[in-house]
């Protein structure tokens, strides 16, 4: 039975009324979506940079590894493919609905703090001095020994966000979510101890792992950059994962908490029907019950009308019978 109604919630079906149920979710989604594009705008804090901390910021400017436009790709295109082909197979549409939805939120949740981290410490990057002086001359203020910068505006604005790594965050969250995902759906804690499913779960966060290896590698964040990043997108991965589906180790792991509380009250409709239409055989059962009055075999208390109307004795016997019929008519409206 639970298969059969499972092949009946398609996007077609009921896409549009799982949707507007969590209307007020998608519209979270686009204030994420706004805040995140004003923290990106903002101007971040520019920390206090020394003559003496040079040292440490020499690294040479480097690009990308990997390019910005392809952490979403990563992060978020690859996660909703591999969801679109479970929903191929299952036609599921509140498993994706809520893995898609879950998704969304644990990327952009994870941006929204990562982007406010770095406009509020304003870390400057280990290439910082190549991006402060491009042509290698170091100016200082005479007093404080602060940097004065002579280098483009939009190259040193992007010097002062290296705290947290934004490129290690989202693949952790975006790729954390994707692992979850995939444990519950091949049930890896199911007790049977296959290390081959846990080899499948890890590899996304393997995948996480290198983006961030490689934020390191071309001199754009500091180790410590890097583990806060990735920290921050595993855990918020891990909440949002557990807002819409149980544990991947639960016996009920592999689909949404929905599906389940979907089933609940279909059975709750259907039992409900069910008692319904008892009551209604059982009301016209009642219905239907004949009145017979008992004969009266006491010669002496016996008394019979001559016109065949009758007598008090039968009328206080047909009385009795009507209470008790009427007595067990109100317990079966009661059932």
């Amino acid at each position: 039975m639970p298969e059969d109604r499972l092949n009946r919630h398609t996007i077609r079906s009921h896409g549009a009324k799982v949707a507007r149920t969590h209307m007020h979710d998608w519209l979270m989604l686009l204030l994420l979506v706004i805040i995140d594009g004003i923290l990106n705008v903002i101007e971040p804090f520019h920390r206090f940079v020394g003559e003496g901390m040079m040292p440490d910021l020499r690294y040479p400017l480097k690009d990308n590894t990997i390019p910005f436009w392809a952490v979403p790709i990563v992060a978020i295109l690859l996660p909703i493919a591999i969801i679109f082909v479970y929903y191929f197979f299952r036609k599921d549409v509140y498993d994706f609905h809520h893995a898609i939805l879950g998704l969304l939120f644990s990327v952009l949740i994870t941006a929204v703090i990562t982007d406010a981290i770095k406009d509020g410490v304003g870390r400057p990057r280990p290439d910082f001095f190549w991006r402060c002086f491009p042509d290698g001359i170091g100016v200082f203020d005479p007093v404080t020994k602060d940097v004065r910068c002579t280098g483009d505006k939009i190259v040193i604005k992007e010097g002062h966000k290296s705290f947290p790594s934004g490129h290690t965050s989202w693949s952790f969250a975006g790729l954390g979510f994707l692992a979850w995902y995939l444990s519950g759906k091949i049930k890896a804690f199911d007790g049977r101890g296959h290390v081959a499913k846990l080899c499948i779960v890890f590899f996304p966060l393997l995948v996480a792992a290198m983006i961030a290896v490689s934020r390191v590698d071309d001199y754009w964040h500091h180790w410590q950059d890097v583990c806060t990043g990735g920290l921050i997108g595993l855990t918020i991965s891990s909440f949002c994962y557990l807002q819409f589906f149980p544990p991947p180790y639960d016996k009920d792991g592999w689909r949404p908490h929905t599906y389940f509380q979907m089933l609940a009250d279909s059975n709750i409709v259907h039992t409900s029907s069910h008692n319904n239409d008892n009551l209604y055989a059982q009301h016209a059962e009642v219905q239907t019950v004949s009145v017979r009055i008992p004969p009266q075999h006491d010669g002496d208390n016996a008394r019979v009308n001559i016109d065949g109307t009758p007598t008090p004795v039968e009328l206080d016997a047909a009385k009795g019978t009507m209470k008790s019929i009427l007595s067990m008519y109100k317990d079966h409206c009661w059932l």
